[in-house]
This record gives structure tokens, C-alpha cells and sequence, in this order.
């Protein structure tokens, strides 16, 4: 079965030409499409669609508030976030949203394809490491300090779950957290898929973006103590 994109931007030569690279796609198919963000929630309503690529700036609704609206339903479609800089706090918003991760707009097609293939299939098509340079620019914006209590959901997890999502926000891969820990890559992979579900969350960006505001990760460092 093809993944159902729609292509929400305001400028219509950007979404042809995406639309073009798509279409050559034989598992990927574009299904809808909306100038601004307002327009995209009322396509959603009648369209069924897997994966949004959702650009930030656009006039009546931008796509940080629509990708925030869009990830408050019921069974939501994933949504990719597209930016013309890297870094750009419209990504950072964006991620804080409910976004999968983010791309830049000059990418190149066959890492578009990837990022909406793995999006489509559940991960997080930012790196960890990215993520945390993005958050630790951003880290004023966010409303915990490390001297506010922790979210409560964060009692939810055992020792070693904590400790994983500590190195999760800290960048590191699977591997590299399971040669930290001495466990194998299968073991780290099943801890991290724990926490996303205790959590409710839904994607290692996800993770990074909650120990931030726990105050578990603090800007341009590691753990709190």
C-alpha cells in the first residue's frame, strides 16, 4: 500500500516540484494538498493521509499551530516540518508541536524520500544530536528550569528506563547507548520503545524534547543533578 503525503506550503511551485519527485515513487503517492495551514485541516477531515510535509511559514494558520492542531487528534497523521534554515526556532516550535522531525527545504530528494519513508514506518527522521543543538539554542523558551518538578509521567519509568532516555536525550544512538550500558542493541531498542509507551510519546525527538522540560537534560550540558 502506497504512503498517502500531502503537501501543505503556500508556494505552489515548491509543492509541484515535490509533488513530481513523489510521484516517481512507486510506494508514495500524493494524495492532497493545502496553501496554509487552515486549508490543511479541512482537507484532513474528508483525506485519509499518512504523512504531511508541513512548511512553518504560510498566512491565515502557520504550520507550527496546524501541526500542533493536526497532532491533537485521534490517530494523526505524522507530520515532517519543513524549514529554509537549520536551527530555525519554527523547527524547534514545530518539534514542541508534535512534529516527527524536520527537513530542509534544499534537501536533497533521495533524503526527502528516506525521511518520509521512516516517518511513515514510526522514527524520528532528526538526529538525537541535532535535536539537542536545536533545544539547547531554544532552551529559554522552554518553561522548566531543573527547578520545577519533573512531569509526573517520569515516575512511570525504572531505573534503567531513565538512564536509557538520559542518554536518548543526550544524542546517542542505539548502538552507542548499548556499548554504554553493556546491554545489547536489541535490549536498548525494546527500552526505548518502553519508554516511548509509558510516556505516551512518539518518537526519540519526542523523548529529547521531554527531558528538556523535565530538566532531566539541561542546555549545553548533560544530565541535571
Amino acid at each position: 500500500m502506497s504512503i498517502r503525503v500531502m503537501l501543505v506550503d503556500d508556494q505552489v511551485l515548491l509543492r509541484t516540484g515535490f509533488r513530481m519527485v513523489l510521484a516517481a515513487q512507486p510506494d508514495m503517492e500524493v494524495v492532497a494538498e493545502a496553501g496554509d495551514g487552515a486549508e490543511a485541516l479541512e482537507v484532513l477531515r474528508s483525506t485519509a493521509v499518512d504523512v504531511v510535509l508541513m512548511d512553518v511559514r504560510m498566512p491565515r494558520l502557520d504550520g507550527v499551530e496546524a501541526t500542533r492542531r493536526i497532532c491533537a487528534q485521534t490517530d494523526p497523521p505524522k507530520v515532517l516540518i519543513l524549514t529554509t534554515f537549520d536551527l530555525d526556532e519554527y523547527a524547534f516550535s514545530g518539534l514542541k508541536a508534535g512534529a516527527s522531525g524536520f527537513m530542509l527545504k534544499d534537501v536533497p530528494p533521495a533524503e526527502l524520500l528516506g525521511a518520509i519513508r521512516s516517518v511513515h514506518s514510526g522514527d524520528a527522521v532528526v538526529a538525537p544530536s541535532t535535536t539537542r543543538r536545536l533545544l539547547d539554542r531554544f532552551s529559554p523558551m522552554l518553561p522548566s528550569t531543573g527547578r520545577e518538578p519533573e512531569h509526573k509521567e517520569l515516575g512511570r519509568l525504572t531505573d534503567r528506563e531513565r538512564e536509557v532516555m538520559l542518554l536518548v536525550a543526550q544524542g546517542l544512538s542505539n548502538g552507542e547507548i548499548a556499548a554504554r550500558l553493556v546491554l545489547s542493541e536489541a535490549t536498548v531498542k525494546t527500552h526505548v520503545g518502553r519508554i516511548l509507551t509509558k510516556l505516551g510519546l512518539r518518537d526519540r525527538v519526542q523523548v529529547v524534547v521531554l527531558a528538556y522540560e523535565s530538566g532531566l537534560v539541561r542546555a549545553g550540558g548533560g544530565g541535571a543533578v
